[in-house]
């Protein structure tokens, strides 16, 4: 079967509508790309090696791609995935495409698929939908290309067009691949750290008390002091500011702020170290820490951004034997209203303060979120991420926050991606998409193709750029 691109993909159907959408794309389909919050590891910009292979690249660390072929009875071993109990060797690279190409019709209508799509045919040249007959073939399109220097990671950066990328990093991370980059002249990408503190600041996460410990030893403070704990918290902060970062992302399962007086949170702190907090002890700590690291912001300048509302692996046997990031983070419902009222009659209306909410419950958009962005002055809409980072569920998101926050209290896309040569088609997407949107409201009289065109170059361009403080 053909691999062919509709150049009207995702535009609406009707003529007229489509015609504006087209126009409104062409606008806006050459911009650079922002990608203000990502996952792709600096060190490959550093390192710029070649990718090792179509598998590895592709499949093997993309659990949006793995956990659709697990669904269909497929063992993670046999797409490249270690077996950490059995010691299993995992299918070769050669054999593991083979299974993807077989299983390929899984991904029809699927957000990955059609990233799959786009990179495989505008970045690749390749004009068949894989399968079983043309899977070696395939394999060996992708790896010769991936053989030469123009696909070797800083060639691909320049070719995508990519002004900003941001990548999630530890606190303790002594941020030696974004110094290398930033001091090459021969490199005129910003790729920027941010501060990812989850595992520091909740004391149920496995090795709390170690990453306590490290932060202590960093600061020179003694592993007992809560207020030591604060200030090398502020000083690493501090270190990823000083080192180009502009924002710390917050990964909780609910985003909840507590606001404890220091004695109390110290009290609790010394409990956690000792291993005797209850879980509502632990969620109280949690969410006291989550407020301080706004109040760390209204300091710093960092925009926090907070990323809820995710079972981390929720199957424990698929866990234990393959780890994390495999495919296994569910959606739960989540609420804001209510979890960040004390964060917000804090913080709320300092609008130098920048709170990006994210949510996987795409029940919350008109409800909580887009109603405390079109009030409070520091807050933003988060762009559908992860299982909302789908066609429909972009046009179900910009139809449920526009009309009570408008498109000017949104964070402009966000790719949230490892998989470094996805990122033009997300982008792409994104762009298409809201072409398509406010095609729609130029068509019924709601707006003006010339506003319609400004609003658009904004959430490519000026939105990212002042919600991140670039």
């Amino acid at each position: 079967m053909k691999l062919q691109l509709d150049p009207d993909r995702l535009f609406p159907v009707d003529p007229s509508t489509r015609s504006i959408a087209r126009a409104l794309y062409e606008q806006v389909e050459s911009l650079p790309i922002i990608s203000p919050h990502g996952h792709v590891d600096p060190a490959i910009l550093v390192e710029d090696q070649q990718f090792p292979d179509p598998a590895e690249l592709f499949i093997r660390y993309d659990h949006y791609v793995t956990r659709l072929m697990h669904a269909a009875g497929i063992d993670l071993d046999r797409l490249g995935i270690p077996n950490r109990t059995t010691g299993k060797p995992a299918a070769s690279p050669r054999e593991v495409w083979r299974t993807f190409s077989e299983n390929w019709h899984l991904y029809a209508g699927t957000a990955s698929g059609y990233w799959l799509q786009s990179t495989f045919a505008q970045i690749f040249g390749i004009d068949v939908q894989p399968s079983a007959d043309n899977a070696d073939a395939v394999y060996d399109t992708i790896q010769s290309a991936l053989d030469t220097d123009a696909f070797r990671p800083r060639a691909l950066f320049e070719r995508f067009n990519i002004e900003v990328l941001a990548t999630t990093d530890d606190p303790m991370d002594s941020l030696a691949p974004h110094q290398a980059l930033a001091a090459d002249p021969t490199f005129s990408g910003r790729v920027l750290p941010t501060f990812r503190p989850d595992a520091y600041l909740n004391p149920a996460t496995p090795g709390w008390v170690d990453k306590v410990a490290a932060l202590a030893d960093w600061n020179g403070s003694a592993v007992g002091s809560y207020a030591g704990y604060v200030e090398a918290l502020t000083g690493r902060r501090r270190y990823f500011v000083e080192n180009g970062a502009v924002s710390a992302d917050h990964g909780v399962l609910q985003p909840l702020a507590v606001d404890l007086d220091p004695a109390e949170a110290a009290a609790l702190f010394a409990k956690g170290l000792a291993g005797n907090l209850s879980d509502a002890e632990s969620r109280a700590f949690a969410g006291h820490m989550l407020l301080e690291s706004a109040r760390m912001s209204t300091e710093d300048g960092l925009v926090m951004t907070v990323h809820p509302g995710v079972y981390r692996n929720h199957s424990s046997e698929t866990f234990a034997t393959f780890g994390p990031d495999t495919g296994h983070d569910i959606p739960v419902t989540t609420t804001y209203v209510e979890n960040l009222r004390p964060l917000l009659e804090k913080y709320g209306n300092n609008a130098d303060f920048h709170l990006v909410l994210f949510s996987v419950d795409e029940t919350v958009y008109s409800r909580e979120v887009a109603p405390l962005a079109g009030f409070y002055p520091s807050v933003y809409i988060g762009a559908p991420w992860w299982f909302l980072d789908a066609p429909d569920s972009v046009l179900r998101f910009r139809s449920a926050v526009t009309e009570t926050a408008g498109f000017y209290r949104s964070s402009g896309f966000i790719d949230d991606t490892r998989a470094f040569l996805s990122i033009p088609a997300r982008h792409d997407m994104a762009r298409r998409l809201d072409s398509a949107f406010l095609a729609r409201l130029v068509r019924e009289g709601r707006i003006d193709e010339q506003a319609a065109g400004r609003i658009n170059v904004d959430l490519v361009d000026s939105m990212p750029r002042k919600v991140f403080k670039l």
